[in-house]
């Protein structure tokens, strides 16, 4: 290595050091606890059958508000994205737009719904607000990402014939990152189940709202049959969704490379 990169790791090792001692980081308490971890993996092996029901009904509410909030939050992402993007628009029109997404990605989801929490009161209607709030600052920026790195040549032969820019939306730059977007869309449908999982916190609906209950009076072993739930549940989504992406942005993607051949 050369002594710019050795300069550079020597950095990065004083900051970690600096910053653990900040947060009290303690390798030496870590290890004392481990016997408490085993304490309460032994007490959630003593699972209770009969909350299997209750767990799967509120994996559906769970799996339903997630669905509502990355459905409608990645709708009103896109004409965002498409607003925020340097290629499609001036500067008086993407910076704005982005500012208002920053500040939106600004607060986690579990803070959007002690928001919503106080407008609308406790219930999966406040998480799914929330879930909505997350995924359009999300989206909306990976997506503005993804059309700036649009391939200018098929841009510039549609605009030079006259065509308007809604055309130009229509029939290069939304067919050019479709792939993208359904990707965005498989990724946060995942990850908006999970988060939901956490947002019962803060009275927001969903099955966290028993996991968090029943760790909070220390039943673990009801809490398991949830937790469990949730494992299944993701593990089903996340191989629906590599089905999916093998199916179609893979395909998409095999078939651009052949027309790029081609030409």
């Amino acid at each position: 290595m050369t002594p710019k990169n050795n300069i550079i790791i020597g950095v990065i090792i004083a900051l970690l050091v600096v910053a653990s001692y900040n947060v009290e980081a303690n390798p030496i308490e870590f290890v004392e606890g481990l016997p408490n971890l085993g304490i309460v993996l032994e007490e959630m092996l003593l699972v209770e059958p009969k909350h299997i029901p209750t767990a799967l009904w509120a994996m559906v509410e769970t799996i339903q508000m997630a669905f509502i909030g990355t459905v409608v939050g990645v709708a009103l992402a896109l004409p965002l994205s498409l607003l925020a993007a340097r290629n499609l628009n001036s500067k008086y029109v993407y910076a704005p737009i982005r500012a208002l997404l920053a500040a939106i990605r600004t607060f986690p989801s579990i803070l959007w719904a002690i928001l919503f929490v106080i407008m609308v009161g406790l219930g999966p209607f406040a998480g799914v607000l929330a879930i909505i709030m997350y995924t359009l600052g999300f989206v909306a920026k990976l997506q503005y990402e993804a059309i700036e790195t649009i391939d200018a040549d098929p841009m510039d032969a549609v605009s030079s014939i006259g065509v308007s820019k809604w055309q130009l939306i229509r029939y290069v730059v939304i067919p050019e990152s479709a792939s993208h977007l359904l990707s965005q869309v498989l990724y946060m449908f995942d990850y908006n189940v999970r988060q939901t999982s956490i947002l019962g916190l803060v009275g927001a609906g969903g099955i966290g709202f028993y996991i968090i209950n029943y760790i909070k009076f220390f039943e673990y072993g009801k809490a398991a049959i949830f937790m469990i739930v949730v494992l299944i549940t993701v593990l089903a989504i996340d191989w629906v969704s590599v089905k999916i992406r093998d199916k179609y942005i893979v395909k998409s993607q095999h078939g651009m490379e052949v027309t790029t051949e081609s030409k």
